[in-house]
């Protein structure tokens, strides 16, 4: 049983068997509640409730500064997309809902998109994906994107040894194309898990059953299929890291960093109007890493241990 249930367990049997679900939630109810608790339950979530409020006020500065992008974005016409790729369970769905927590709905979207049909497996790799970008003053968010084909693809066997050589041949030159018009910015982030913290993680989806809906095939392979992941991790930095579209390494291990970071990250990738003076910008090097210094340092790694291990 997980320490959240105990705790609400608790909580229903200082009330006298009545729960918050059938409580009117009022002020005289919330102080029945808090005269019912143990101490140690009410500082767990005291501290929890602090915590999140804490995480959440640090962000908005930073999610109201977006919507200054955004009115940017609308009055030059341009476009954005932003790629979140990496392991599983690295806080990439998380970070997108931050992102876009206060955001105008109606410029943005978030693109999932699912296993290939039939007939998508016999067209461009590409073609799923263009069909989904921004138009003028829009934004789109790929929870994962074209790089599949580079990551969990060859490593889970979707995809043929040939297919993955020619998608990295290629995909430079795409990229390259897709930002020649002036107007479109495309931002690459690769989120970054240690092996322990993605192992802790799956364990709370499988036993959470508002988190159990996460878990897939791929991410129960994931932990054995480590070493693979993380080579190809590698090839795809040294083969797709370039000064026009480089990747951003987001060390996630620390979720409320990594969103903090994230924001920042977008909103120096383009100029904007009414941009604060007073918020700090400056990427975390403890969290950005720039996708040819991770590369490098994986690269020192394999030399000294004889496999990488990031």
């Amino acid at each position: 049983m997980q320490e959240s249930e105990r705790t609400a367990k608790r909580i229903t049997k200082a009330l006298g068997g009545v729960g918050p679900s059938h409580a009117v939630l009022d002020s005289d109810w919330i102080n029945d509640v808090i005269r019912g608790m143990k101490k140690r339950d009410r500082n767990r979530i005291l501290r929890a409730a602090l915590q999140s409020y804490i995480e959440a006020e640090t962000l908005k500065p930073y999610q109201a500064e977006l919507i200054k992008l955004q009115e940017q974005l609308e009055r030059k016409g341009e476009k954005i997309i932003i790629l979140f790729d990496g392991r599983d369970a690295s806080g990439k769905g998380g970070t997108i809902r931050r992102v876009t927590r206060y955001m105008n709905e109606k410029h943005y979207s978030v693109v999932a998109l699912g296993k290939p049909t039939d007939e998508q497996q016999t067209e461009l790799h590409m073609k799923r994906y263009i069909e989904q970008f921004p138009h003028a003053g829009e934004i789109v968010l790929f929870d994962r994107s074209w790089y599949n084909r580079a990551l969990v693809e060859p490593v889970m066997g979707f995809c043929t040894p040939r297919q993955y050589r020619e998608f990295l041949k290629k995909v430079n030159e795409y990229e390259e194309s897709f930002v020649s018009d002036g107007k479109t910015t495309l931002i690459k982030l690769y989120f970054s898990v240690s092996k322990e913290e993605q192992a802790r993680r799956f364990a709370r989806r499988q036993h959470d059953p508002l988190r159990m809906w996460k878990l897939s095939e791929v991410d129960l392979q994931a932990q054995d299929l480590w070493d693979e992941f993380t080579k190809k991790k590698y090839e795809l930095l040294r083969k797709t890291h370039t000064k026009l579209n480089p990747w951003y390494v987001i060390r996630s291990n620390q979720k409320p960093l990594a969103r903090l970071e994230t924001i920042k990250l977008i909103l120096r990738a383009t100029p904007y109007k009414g941009r604060s003076r007073s918020l700090d910008f400056e990427p975390n090097p403890n969290v950005v890493i720039p996708g040819d210094k991770e590369a490098k340092m994986m690269q020192k790694q394999y030399r000294a241990h004889g496999r990488f291990e990031s």
